[in-house]
């Protein structure tokens, strides 16, 4: 047997080497090597099953253990040498173990297959990864609700089809941003707990003929149960779909906030100023001050979109159990668990940073007569039919345009010559501060209902910061 032959741990049925170009086609150990200290956690938990079932002597567990460990340090140390010709991490670190301690190391691989051992490292990694993402977005909601606290009073119009249409508090505009986060909070927390479900011995799709105390295995990986059916754990790869669709929605919340900070920011609106630490400069323009941050996380959206598809593709047409495809899950999912939490960081890093030009968007709200449907609740409050009102509003905002007037600047006789049931009364529900105050019910815009959410967005994350914190995972 050649000595390249050698280095394979499957190689007894072949009779000539791997193809060096197909090798390397099918290696995975340059991208799933960030599996590796999940990869030492399961087998650390295996070895350790085994002996309690009487499979493996004490001593060959301490050994396994011991020695893994070892590894798992001379990886962090930078010492480990990966080998794309033992295909992956689970090769290289059984290979390595193997070298230092001897015939215990061929034992580690009794009662599993990589089938179930890959299914497991990877809901072992995704289930850290989304505990780091929650509390990115925790940190994210944190700064939003601090942000909108600060700027409850802060009047700003509010749009419908990019058009002025009611003022609204800026601090409620924030919090709509933090609902959406709460929403993406729920679905991860979801995701979470129907990917907590363990593979491990399942083997290579029928179970193993070893008696395997799967519950105790369970427990010290921190699993809230083992899989049902040997087939479906190894194959099933729905907690990845789940987790990148989940993430493409979260992106999604992300890129509409970011492009109305671009708006915003533009000399055209004024509404905010982003930190000149997350913002670029022209190669030939001096005057620029780009939003990049925000640019990038909006065009960041399209990669996860894309992974998505390329996910559910990939699933579509597999057969049970395992295939080599679903080697292709790990890269669009690496690559969604760091653009989400990279893209959450920038965000919460600077959205709360950002300063705001109160005035200009006071002003902006004074245009496009936001005022208008508050005249027409008034009139509707004094008897007038809604329609009615609508009409008699309609014709006041018309004159208005023409005469480049707002409805608060127009003297009483001429709010009259629309409809005398205009009193002096009419001027309070024309303001800005009068429109917001207004809406003072539950969910509301007026600043008084702003903070009662602010109250109840503070007790929800204080409850829910004990939940995203990190589970164990030191073995």
């Amino acid at each position: 047997m050649s000595e390249k032959k050698s280095s394979q741990l499957w190689t007894g049925r072949f009779t000539e080497a791997t193809d060096r170009f197909v090798e390397a086609f099918t290696a995975s150990e340059h991208f799933d090597r960030r599996l590796y200290a999940q990869d030492i956690r399961g087998s650390m938990a295996h070895a350790r099953m085994l002996a309690a079932a009487g499979v493996l002597t004490e001593a060959d567990r301490d050994a396994i253990v011991q020695g893994l460990r070892a590894i798992r340090e001379e990886i962090e140390r930078g010492e480990f040498q990966w080998s794309p010709a033992l295909e992956d991490v689970h090769m290289n670190i059984e290979k390595r173990l193997t070298d230092r301690i001897g015939e215990a190391g061929k034992k580690l691989h009794t009662g599993r297959s990589r089938n179930d051992q890959v299914a497991t490292d990877v809901r072992l990694y995704l289930r850290e990864a989304i505990g780091a993402i929650r509390g990115e977005l925790l940190r994210f909601q944190h700064g939003l609700v601090d942000l909108a606290e600060r700027e409850s009073d802060t009047v700003m119009p509010g749009f419908t089809h990019m058009q002025v249409a009611q003022p609204v508090s800026f601090g409620h505009h924030m919090l709509a941003w933090y609902e959406m986060l709460v929403r993406d909070q729920e679905r991860l927390e979801d995701c979470a707990r129907r990917l907590n479900v363990m593979p491990l011995g399942s083997a290579a799709l029928a179970g193993t003929s070893f008696p395997i105390d799967r519950e105790m295995t369970c427990a010290e990986l921190g699993f809230d149960r083992p899989g049902n059916n040997s087939l479906d754990s190894v194959s099933d790869r729905d907690f990845a779909m789940e987790f990148i669709a989940d993430s493409a929605i979260l992106m999604t919340h992300l890129s509409r906030m970011a492009e109305e900070m671009v708006l915003w920011a533009s000399p055209m609106f004024d509404f905010i100023e982003l930190p000149d630490r997350f913002c670029t400069g022209s190669s030939i323009m001096p005057q620029k001050k780009n939003p990049d941050v925000a640019e990038i996380v909006r065009g960041k959206t399209a990669r996860v979109n894309g992974h998505l598809v390329a996910l559910l593709t990939l699933m579509k047409a597999q057969p049970l159990a395992y295939n080599r495809d679903n080697q292709e899950d790990k890269e669009p999912l690496f690559d969604t668990v760091d653009t989400v939490r990279d893209c959450l960081r920038a965000f919460a890093d600077m959205v709360p940073a950002m300063s705001v030009n109160r005035d200009a968007m006071r002003a902006a709200a004074k245009k496009g007569f936001a005022t208008a449907t508050d005249l027409a609740d008034y009139l509707v409050g004094k008897g007038v039919p809604f329609r009615d009102a609508h009409a008699i509003v309609g014709q006041a905002v018309r004159q208005g345009v023409e005469t480049g007037q707002d409805l608060a600047d127009m003297d009483l006789d001429t709010l009259r010559s629309f409809s005398d049931t205009i009193g002096e009364d009419v001027y309070a529900v024309l303001t800005l501060e009068g429109s917001l105050a207004a809406r003072n019910h539950f969910g509301g815009t007026a600043p008084e209902q702003v903070r009662v959410q602010i109250q109840r967005a503070r007790e929800r994350l204080q409850a829910e910061a004990p939940s995203a914190e990190r589970r164990g995972d030191t073995p």
